[in-house]
Parts: structure tokens; sequence; C-alpha cells
């Protein structure tokens, strides 16, 4: 399986102040891969390198093939906050990537008109931000995010901000996306069962530069929530997110 993102042997300093020391990471064609580390030690940061809006001091970006280092706008990334515009309908938010991108505002809205009941919105193209749920504002989300890149997305915490009862349907309903439009997806989370649950591989961060300090592979069984492999997993993470 050939890799869809590499990050190699990157290094960001802001200032004098080193965040992210030699981090290399990839994410391969139609995976999941998570990233873990205790608050500050730069998963966020490194996410911005990867998308472009930081440029790093050292290493390179490569999607799908190109060099894309120091340059924004070619992977979708979605916040944690679904950044909803309060004043365009559900289908004008969907669609904005595209209008930016210079697409005829009717065009645009043709082009993903066909999307919404793949991500199961169907029926809310005319409706505003205020008029949707928070599982339906994060799908919503995620649609404008894959719309402006249609084969991999960086998310940072999408699924945070939701109770637990709709973050476990969104897990699976996640996973159900993923498969279906054959996604990629490269996910800063601080919830260690979200990662395991969702990821096919799994990097832990630590230390102050942030490095990589663990990649895990992580091979579901049957039943995988509640199966020994699960929580050895779990106990292994602990155990390095400690250090």
């Amino acid at each position: 399986m050939s890799n869809i993102l590499e990050g190699k042997n990157l290094d960001y300093s802001y200032g004098d102040k080193k965040i992210l020391k030699n981090v290399t990471v990839n994410v391969e064609m139609g995976t999941i891969v998570s990233v873990l580390g205790a608050s500050g030690v730069g998963k966020s940061t490194l996410f911005n390198v990867l998308s472009g809006l930081y440029k790093p001091t050292a290493g390179s970006i490569v999607y799908n093939g190109e060099d894309i280092t120091g340059k924004p706008g070619k992977i979708g990334y979605m916040l944690q906050k679904d950044l909803l515009l309060p004043h365009l309908t559900i289908e004008d938010n969907v669609s904005l990537p595209l209008v930016l991108r210079k697409m005829k505002k009717s065009e645009a809205r043709e082009k993903v008109s066909g999307l919404f009941q793949i991500f199961d919105l169907e029926g809310c193209q005319k409706m505003y931000p205020s008029q949707l749920s928070g599982g339906m504002k994060q799908r919503a989300a995620l649609l404008r995010t894959y719309v402006a890149s249609s084969d991999l997305v960086l998310l940072d915490e999408p699924f945070s901000a939701l109770d637990a009862i709709t973050t476990s349907k969104m897990h699976e309903w996640f996973k159900g996306i993923v498969a279906k439009v054959g996604l990629s997806a490269f996910i800063v989370t601080h919830d260690v069962d979200e990662a395991i649950l969702l990821s096919d591989k799994i990097y832990i961060l630590g230390g102050r530069p942030g490095e990589v300090v663990r990649e895990l592979n992580i091979k579901k069984t049957e039943d995988f929530y509640l199966s020994p492999e699960f929580v050895e997993y779990k106990k292994e993470i602990l155990g390095l997110l400690a250090i």
C-alpha cells in the first residue's frame, strides 16, 4: 500500500524555541492514522506544518508524490470547532472550497449535490448551521473538508466537542465514510480509546521538543473494544504518554 502523505525529518522552531524535532510520519492510502501526546508536545503544530500553514525549519512534506512543503491549500484541514459560517446555508458552506477556487456558485452547488446523501445530510442543504445538531454540524464540516481535498483530510480533535453517545455514533459513521469514499485521514486526539478504535496506526509524540517516541500498528479483532488486545494497546499507550 503506497503512502498518500509523508512528512520526513520535520523540525519546527518558533523563535528560539524548538517545537518539533526530526518527526517522520506517513499515511497510507485508505487508512486512518492518529497522533497522541501530552498537551504542548506539538501535535497541532505538526498538523499546521503538514497542512502548509507553517513552514518547517527542516524536513519536507510530500502529498501524492508532490512536494508541498510550506504550500497551504493542498490538503483539507478541519479544526476542533466546525467553523461553519452561520450566514450561509449548509449547501453553500460545503461548496465554499470550490467557490474560493473561482468556481461559479451554481456549479459548485451542483458538484457537491450528490455528496449530501453519502454523508447522511440529505435534506439539510437549505438549512443553516443553527438548525443542525452537533453531530450533523460535524458531518457538514467533514464534508466541506472532503470537498477541499477528496482523498486525504487532517482532523484536529474532530469529535471532542460532542457528548459521549454522539461521539460513539460518529466514530462508526466516520469509519463507514472512510471505507465508502476511499478516504485517508490523519487525526489529532487526546482520547486514547478513540485513537485505538479508529486508527490503523498511531504515532506517540513525546518530549520537549516533540518527537515520535513510538509507532504502533493496530490490528483489530472481533468485539475489539472488549478484547484483551484493546486493553494491551491502551496499557502500552498510557505508559508511553507518562514518559
